[in-house]
């Protein structure tokens, strides 16, 4: 980058780091370190959270999957539109967990449950939550090390560092200082400043990208340029990317709901507002917030899809490819062992001329592809000899003249490269790598040819803030949950504040520290959003219905919850091995020990009723039974497990008033009365709602159901009429996700810019005017946590009085 760039980098990055050293102040107590003293506003609430909530990670694994997938599969989303509206307006789960002044979900489920179950759930959310996270600095490290053009390696005291080390190492330090000082406080703080001078940025970028490429010479000629079933932007021909049918949209109906609050990756964000009505109207507002933000990030994908797809710039795309080839492989294969097949490798990618031995590893490879190749036929005629079928060999493709490989096209000479580091004796494990990196870093390698400088300085501060919020707001919550959900039971004498503020800092510090560990050893060999899946299923496949029913019905029990959290998380994680191992080993082995065709037959007559919406056809080329087949199996058994074990366990129910300080236990905000009109009860507006909440809650309404879900009907029907033509999605796709978000951006940067920086001085108010609450500290004492114990004792003690004083006046 030019020095202009750094310094645009710098003045942003500077400013939010000297802004978060002031807010660490303002600690007095562990409240303040945990949930930011529960005196956030709305808009802080909602600016905070939507920066957290996008990551530089997330958006790589954005990337990964619009440029293989691309956009047409966003249009389905639009079918939780509804489900989505009525849950954010009633704040459903959020509003009644803020109730219970809970500071970790850990701390709710002692409440709901008990000691044991917290202390459980807490174990597997945390190995859930820290090895999920353990990927984010390297993905993070290296998208900034590929578009800030950075060398793999650093040469220092006469040592040779590893860039990609170094980076990691010094954005997860500038984290840990953000949390450590203030916690929840200066997290909250510093994202809220983020996202404040994010929206200007946000801008400038979109205008840019407008700027130089045409929509409708450029842009839209080569999204539409796609091979039939994978379209990137009619979402009636994408099946050959995914099955789009009712079994989709009904588990995804079913799993919004029911795991809106299990994933406690911001779970600080979840304690730290003002009262439970400002919780709900900071999700409100997030309806608004977006703009400028997603509209950049869908641009930035096309802009990179359009510059290596489109003839104008192949000269550019054909240079991209080979730099990025070249320095993923400086990247994966710096292995002394591998240093001549890299010299090799690198030559072929500059000259396309094959040395006598890349053309050795080149027939090593064929031969052990042909030796798979083999291997599988002689399994599926095995098969078809068990099942008395008549098996025919596929006809062989003609095999290509040796030392000939096709030079044109940049990525088929990657491709070559990726099948000879495989024949390498160390070379299997890092061609995956090279293979997964590449893909990752296709897009900002890409961005980096694109924009000039300025704008490259621009992006890249960023990327920096993307790194940095979530960077501390999941060391925050994972280190968090550590001290007070595993730590803190066990202990018989209370910490004192100042220890239980030391250990909350060391175990954050340790969070850090496993992350760049893990980062530094770990071999990418899967995409983004695959991982995610995989490390979530681990604590997601069953903390649905123990929040859920947790917060919603009295007679849940605390065997219920222990059943469906051991049986969802065993089923998640049993599928998922399902569907990694089956072709290479699992299904293998049915077919050599005879198994085959019992589990063929219980399976196909499993889903025969079911069928075709449902499946379950027994080949080894895939796992019969698909991730959102798995998703629904675990939802329903788990739900299932939770109602019926809770009939069976439980005698008297819960109480559900005291646990949520409601009725006689209430301590803060005002007492609500439902509403009579029914149609303000399902935009949840009740006798808290101010005006300017009305206006707000029917506002994102209508513009939910009109812009979201009402176009969305218009077009399914429209087209199971009259399908489009492509053009006309090209067309539809530019009004969406250019011309209105750009509408909705420039009102929502103004609005929120505004809106947030009069709640954060508000918020540094109510934090200097708060006093110190040593007891609210996370411990749970008779159902109810220790920050209201002394407030429901105070109305408790008031409700007594007032009913001897009646009493005795009646007497």
């Amino acid at each position: 980058m030019h020095w202009i760039d750094w310094i645009i980098v710098t003045v942003p990055v500077v400013a939010v780091l000297v802004i978060g050293l002031r807010a660490q102040r303002y600690v007095n107590d562990v409240s303040d370190f945990l949930a930011a003293g529960r005196v956030a506003g709305r808009y802080v609430l909602c600016v905070a959270i939507g920066t957290a909530g996008m990551g530089l990670i997330s958006l790589v694994g954005q990337f990964e999957f619009y440029y293989n997938s691309g956009f047409a599969v966003g249009f389905w989303n639009q079918l939780t539109v509804p489900l989505g509206l009525v849950l954010t307006l009633t704040g459903f789960c959020y509003y009644r967990y803020r109730e219970t002044r809970a500071m970790t979900l850990g701390q709710f489920f002692e409440i709901r449950y008990s000691k044991s179950f917290r202390i459980f759930a807490a174990i597997l959310m945390t190995i859930s939550g820290v090895i999920n996270y353990a990927i984010f600095p390297a993905v993070g490290a290296r998208c900034l090390m590929y578009f800030c053009d950075l060398p793999t390696q650093v040469d220092l005291l006469g040592m040779t560092f590893p860039t990609f080390g170094l980076v990691m190492l010094l954005f997860l330090g500038v984290a840990v200082l953000i949390v450590n000082l203030g916690g929840q406080i200066t997290v909250i703080t510093t994202d809220c400043i983020q996202g404040i001078l994010s929206y200007p940025l946000y801008l400038i970028i979109v205008a840019y990208i407008m700027y130089k490429f045409s929509w409708s010479n450029e842009m839209a000629p080569a999204l539409i340029d796609r091979e039939p079933g994978k379209s990137m932007l009619n979402p009636f021909d994408v099946h050959f990317l995914r099955d789009f049918n009712l079994f989709y949209v009904l588990v995804n109906f079913l799993g919004y709901a029911l795991n809106i609050m299990s994933w406690q990756g911001s779970q600080g964000y979840n304690a730290s507002a003002m009262t439970p009505h400002e919780q709900k109207m900071g999700a409100v507002l997030g309806n608004w917030r977006t703009g400028f933000s997603t509209m950049m990030f869908i641009l930035l994908a096309v802009a990179a899809y359009t510059f290596l797809n489109h003839k104008v710039y192949s000269d550019g795309a054909r240079e991209v490819r080979r730099e990025l080839a070249t320095k993923a492989l400086h990247d994966v294969a710096a292995d002394e062992k591998l240093d001549e097949f890299r010299a090799d490798a690198i030559n072929f990618l500059d000259s396309g001329v094959v040395s006598p031995a890349m053309q050795e590893r080149l027939d090593a490879a064929i031969a052990a592809e042909e030796a798979e190749q083999k291997k599988e036929k002689e399994i599926r005629r095995a098969l078809a000899i068990a099942a008395g079928e008549e098996f025919e060999d596929e006809p062989t493709e003609p095999e290509p003249q040796e030392g000939q490989v096709e030079r044109a096209d940049p990525e088929a000479q990657f491709n070559t490269v990726y099948s000879a580091l495989k024949a390498e004796p160390n070379g299997k494990a890092k061609a995956q790598t090279l293979q997964t990196i590449y893909t990752q870093m296709r897009v900002p390698m890409t961005l980096k040819h694109i924009f000039p400088v300025g704008i490259t300085g621009i992006l890249c501060a960023l990327m920096i803030f993307l790194l940095i919020t979530t960077d501390t707001t999941y060391m925050h919550s994972w280190g968090t949950i550590i001290i007070q959900d595993l730590v803190l039971p066990f202990r018989k004498k209370p910490f004192t504040p100042k220890q239980q503020l030391n250990c909350l800092r060391l175990s954050i510090g340790g969070v850090a520290a496993f992350a760049f560990m893990f980062s530094f050893l770990f071999q990418q060999n899967m995409y983004i959003l695959m991982f995610f899946a995989i490390t979530g299923a681990i604590w997601l496949g069953g903390a649905g219905p123990c929040i859920l029913f947790g917060l919603y019905w009295k007679r849940g029990t605390t065997a219920a919850a222990y059943a469906a959290l051991i049986s969802g998380s065993s089923i998640s994680v049993a599928g998922w091995f399902g569907g990694n191992y089956w072709v290479e080993h699992i299904y293998p082995w049915l077919v050599e020990t005879g198994h085959i065709t019992w589990v063929r037959t219980f399976l196909e007559s499993v889903s025969r009723p079911l069928n075709p919406i449902i499946e379950w056809n027994v080949t080894g080329d895939r796992f019969p039974i698909n991730a959102q087949e798995i998703w629904a199996i675990t939802m329903i058994i788990s739900l299932g497990l939770y109602f019926i074990i809770s009939k069976l366990s439980r005698k008297e129910p819960f109480n559900m008033e005291r646990m949520l300080h409601r009725g006689k236990y209430h301590v803060e905000g005002s007492v609500v009365h439902r509403p009579k009109w029914k149609w303000s009860r399902l935009l949840g507006i009740d006798e808290q709602y101010t005006k300017g909440d009305k206006i707000l809650a029917w506002s994102v309404f209508l513009y939910s159901m009109i812009h979201g879900f009402g176009f969305f009907l218009v077009i399914l029907i429209w087209n199971a009429i009259d399908p489009w033509p492509k053009s006309w999605w090209s067309h539809w796709f530019f009004i969406y996700n250019v011309v209105i978000a750009a509408i909705i951006g420039i009102v929502s940067t103004i609005w929120f810019s505004i809106g947030t920086t009069v709640d954060l001085r508000r918020m540094f108010k109510r934090l200097a005017a708060k006093t110190a609450d040593l007891q609210d500290d996370g411990r749970v004492i008779g159902h109810i946590s220790t920050g209201a114990i002394d407030l429901v004792e105070r109305v408790e003690h008031r409700h007594i009085t007032e009913k001897t004083e009646e009493d005795d006046k009646h007497r």
